[in-house]
């Protein structure tokens, strides 16, 4: 076991191309499907939390029924959209990146909606009777709400991020987890453990390991600025 890991540590200094083909992978797919969920998740949750409208409860509750949805059901579902007899097979899309990354920010966008949905609902009713005290109009009630939810959407940002990061079920199944072209790092570690090459698995858990604990200290110190 000591030697394993000791010549996983290797590994990693090493610039193996195989390692770094996966670590690239894995940055295209997770950076990318997390900014896409930031982009459509915020909008969406200050929508839930600050308005008023019909159906609002609707929606919030299939939202919530969406941030539970299970990785290998929404792999599934695009895997039988984008498969040779699904409607979408002419865009040839199934086991590329691109599909990997559609299915992440399915899986993470109602994440986002969430937390922000949470927070601006505490908040906005204050916000509400400040701006209109001040005179403010629905434009800039709309930017002193986002002013006042810097700090949540970067929490928003981390959470999608880690759990793009960490998600192995929806990519496996619509990706392939093929060699130098489809592998991430969870679906490379599970890959490569049945296979009993553990070096390369144990230098790619230690460093989803790393990554996660920048992931939670960063969210530490963001929910302290907004305790305070």
């Amino acid at each position: 076991m000591g030697s394993s890991v000791q010549k996983a540590i290797e590994l990693i200094f090493s610039a193996d191309p195989e390692l770094l083909n996966i670590l690239s992978t894995t940055a295209r797919v997770s950076l990318t499907s997390s900014i896409l969920a930031l982009l459509l998740g915020v909008p969406l949750g200050i929508l839930y939390g600050a308005g008023r409208f019909p159906g609002r409860k609707t929606l919030l509750i299939l939202n919530r029924t969406l941030m539970g949805m299970p990785p290998v059901v929404c792999g599934l579902l695009f895997y039988m959209l984008f498969s040779g007899v699904g409607p979408f097979r002419h865009l040839k899309l199934l086991f590329t990146v691109k599909l990997m990354i559609l299915a992440q920010v399915v899986l993470i966008t109602p994440i986002v909606v969430g937390t922000m949905e949470t927070f601006v609902a505490d908040t906005a009713p204050e916000l509400r009777e400040t701006a209109k005290g001040l005179g403010f109009g629905r434009g800039k009630r709309f930017r002193l709400l986002v002013n006042e939810c810097v700090y949540p959407i970067f929490s928003a940002y981390l959470l999608a991020f880690a759990r793009a990061i960490a998600e192995v079920g929806a990519v496996a199944m619509v990706g392939g987890a093929i060699a130098w072209k489809t592998n991430v790092m969870t679906t490379a570690i599970m890959m490569y453990t049945n296979r009993g090459s553990f070096t390369l698995g144990i230098a790619l858990g230690l460093i989803l390991l790393t990554l996660s604990l920048i992931v939670n200290v960063a969210l530490s110190l963001m929910q302290g600025r907004l305790s305070r």
